[in-house]
């Protein structure tokens, strides 16, 4: 399998078909700009000293300050922030937000860290790229197996090495500590309006539609609810611990309460009791890849469809909520078979644009309410994806390729204002 990088080059390849850009612009999108690889020292309760490969990565910064989530995981590693970055990149010029795409990381598994441990953790983290990172060239946000809590520690810690209150340096923190309403369920919500937008395009009922979505953590459920609440049939969910599926529909609240009490979604369902929903069953997760729905979410990691198991992909519609799901070797497959694919560049993007309203509202030190933050945010979504479905129409190309040829235009225009090559050439 090629990696995650070589992946992301391939999608760009496939937009410039359908795009000029200058030289200078390519130039920049083949690498980033700038990578920091740190060691994270963590003292653990016991009082030994582990160290923890640490990463970040600001890819481009033609549009703005690098924006980017900070994951905890064990498979963290150069390659995978550095094609995270890159995707944000893409992203922000896609929605039109004023950012460039950043990311990081630290290879861990918090599930075995104490919550005491957690805090050092995520404290150390910001001791070792404080220089690296700020409200005018990086800004940090959640991502995997980090929430609103680690966000407030990295945006405290920052604060004290700087003596002073420096809100806009994070985004994603709890409320009380100048979050924005509306972050914590961004990312399922603006990928509920994604959806929405395109079922709307296609003249389809959520009545009737089914839905299967991998992946239960706090984007996968808030769109799993959504779509419940929508009308949708929401039919399988899964998490690490495995599946469950009920071909008459689970009872999504009865899910996510299930998974507060026991930190996953299969443990203690047994056969004919999934969801509180009648009679059902327990899957694996490469089994919910391949059910008969209408609709695919993939909400976890990167590469769950692959060449490998594209053919099996019976879903017409894939929503990408994670970052990078469908792996590039997967496309031409999913083509051929007819699977529309909603993009990660555009489908995740509600995380990222309440991000930017959070930051807005910190450096105005001026707080919207819900209603404001939703409203701001389905507007955005629906907009960006009825420019993007345009696109793909009018050149009659994939809604991925459409998506990067706007982002490409974005950042192109923005790299011609400064002066490319061809302007310094030929005198102006």
């Amino acid at each position: 399998m090629p990696s995650l990088f070589d992946g992301a080059g391939a999608r760009i390849s496939a937009a410039l078909e359908h795009v000029d850009i200058s030289e200078d612009t390519a130039q920049r999108l083949a690498q980033p700009d700038t990578a920091l690889k740190v060691s994270v020292p963590l003292r653990r309760d016991d009082g030994t000293l582990t160290l923890y490969p640490g990463y970040r990565v600001r890819y481009d910064d033609t549009l703005g300050p690098a924006k980017g989530g900070i994951r905890f995981h064990p498979d963290v590693g150069a390659d995978e922030v550095a094609t995270l970055a890159f995707w944000m990149t893409i992203k922000c010029a896609v929605l039109g937000l004023p950012f460039g795409g950043g990311k990081g990381g630290v290879a861990v598994d918090p599930k075995g860290l104490s919550p005491a441990e957690l805090e050092r953790l995520s404290r150390a983290w910001v001791d070792k790229v404080a220089d690296f990172i700020g409200p005018n060239t990086d800004i940090p946000a959640p991502d995997v197996n980090t929430n609103p809590r680690v966000m407030g520690w990295m945006m405290d810690q920052y604060r004290i090495i700087n003596r002073g209150e420096v809100r806009e340096v994070i985004t994603g923190k709890p409320v009380e500590m100048g979050g924005s309403a509306g972050r914590a369920t961004a990312t399922g919500d603006g990928a509920f309006h994604t959806l929405t937008t395109m079922m709307q395009r296609w003249d389809r009922q959520a009545e009737g539609t089914t839905v299967a979505v991998q992946g239960f953590g706090n984007a996968g459920a808030r769109f799993a609810r959504r779509c419940a609440e929508a009308g949708y049939t929401v039919v399988a969910v899964s998490d690490s611990s495995g599946a469950i599926h009920d071909p008459n529909g689970l009872d999504i609240d009865a899910v996510i309460a299930h998974k507060e009490a026991h930190r996953s979604v299969a443990s203690g369902y047994s056969e004919g009791d999934v969801g509180g929903a009648g009679r059902g069953e327990t899957l694996g997760n490469d089994e919910l890849i391949e059910l008969d729905v209408d609709i695919l979410a993939p909400a976890a990691l990167e590469n769950v469809v692959t060449a490998d198991n594209a053919d099996r992909v019976r879903a017409g519609t894939i929503v990408e909520i994670a970052n990078g799901p469908v792996a590039s070797e997967a496309d031409a497959t999913l083509a051929a078979n007819g699977v529309a694919v909603l993009p990660d560049i555009l489908a995740n993007a509600g995380g990222v644009t309440v991000s930017y309203f959070e930051w807005v509202q910190n450096r105005q030190a001026w707080y919207w309410d819900a209603s404001t933050v939703a409203e701001r945010l389905e507007q955005r979504m629906v907009d960006a994806t009825k420019r993007v479905a345009d696109r793909a129409e009018s050149l009659e190309i994939d809604h991925r390729t459409a998506a990067y040829v706007i982002a490409l235009e974005k950042l192109d225009a923005a790299a011609r204002a400064r002066g490319t090559s061809s302007f310094f050439r030929d005198g102006g």
